[in-house]
């Protein structure tokens, strides 16, 4: 089978020659057909014009050039529209990443898996990088279901139905095993061999935790709620409009044993707290309620355009 190794590239031009020597000694060594595609995504330190020489001297080289940087997410979106082998590998062009690792993951793959993910198991970062990770791979394992030690390791592999059925935006990059397996797709990872950066410098700082935990919310929305918004929106106003309700209902009792049935003294319920905070509960149920029935209707509308569903295969049809 064809292997296409999709690599977004930034400010890596001292990185670029090294790794696809070690990518082709790598395929020589087990005879594998690949075709290596490299995604310039906005560099300005001559990474394109290595990518262009590169594309001359071995036809197995292809690239793309974004216009600026668009972040790594839209880099991989584009090269996984280019492939078009059978398996795809995704790997960070800074050669922390290691080329040699790649039969292991085919033969990973080969009993019976659809998504190897990577393990950094001795992962030679930084310590404010190393220790905040842990906690975000503990938390997309317990929220999402998929267990994995590191969700965010750069190195994949995947088939091609995996490629052509998830979608990413935004930075949802580091959420693909997550997102294959809400589809039902088999996940596992291997452990590989982490290596000290060489050239440049991380491109990524403190700010990719916050986004990192956000878009975790997003993911987890998406997997539980994706086609079904009002389950979640509706619940919530449900909730809301009940307890706003109830109080409205309380006061109203409390006002007619007051003033219609002479029960108690009377006293104003205008300056009660309460009065207010129902008030606000029951307008904010209703809003969910009415914000969770429009996302459905944008789901309806817009369901067309993708499955929500994944086929792992279909019999012959047959004629009489």
């Amino acid at each position: 089978m064809k292997l296409s190794l999709v690599i977004p590239v930034y400010n890596e031009v001292e990185s670029l020659r090294e790794l696809h020597s070690q990518i082709s000694q790598a395929a020589a060594s087990e005879s594998l057909q690949i075709e290596v595609i490299f995604v310039d995504d906005g560099s300005r330190d001559g990474s394109w014009e290595t990518i262009l020489q590169l594309s001359h001297e071995d036809s197995r080289v292809q690239g793309i050039r974004f216009r600026r940087n668009f972040g790594k997410a839209a880099a991989l979106t584009a090269g996984l529209k280019r492939a078009s082998g059978e398996l795809v590998m995704t790997m960070d062009a800074d050669l922390q990443d290691d080329p040699a690792e790649i039969p292991h993951f085919i033969s990973k793959l080969n009993e019976g898996f659809d998504v190897v993910n990577g393990w950094k198991q001795r992962r030679l970062d930084p310590w404010h990088k190393v220790y905040p990770s842990r906690v975000f791979n503990w938390l997309v394992s317990r929220m999402t279901g998929l267990k994995l030690h590191d969700h965010n390791c750069g190195v994949k592999l995947f088939r091609c139905q995996v490629a052509r059925e998830i979608r990413l935006y935004g930075e949802l990059h580091r959420f693909v095993p997550v997102l294959a397996h809400a589809r039902g797709f088999r996940v596992t990872e291997i452990g590989v061999h982490h290596r000290a950066r060489q050239h440049g410098y991380s491109k990524y700082g403190i700010r990719r935790f916050t986004r990192g935990f956000l878009d975790l919310l997003t993911v987890s929305f998406l997997i539980v709620y994706g086609q079904r918004p009002h389950h979640m929106l509706g619940w919530i106003g449900l909730v809301c409009f009940g307890v706003g309700f109830t109080g409205l209902g309380y006061l109203a009792l409390m006002w007619l044993l007051m003033n219609v049935f002479a029960v108690w003294p009377s006293t104003p319920i205008g300056n009660r707290p309460l009065l207010a905070y129902s008030i606000a509960s029951t307008l904010l149920g209703a809003q969910a309620m009415t914000i969770g029935l429009l996302a459905e209707l944008i789901v309806y509308n817009t369901a067309r355009d993708s499955d929500s569903f994944s086929v792992a295969e279909e019999t012959q049809a047959t004629t009489s």
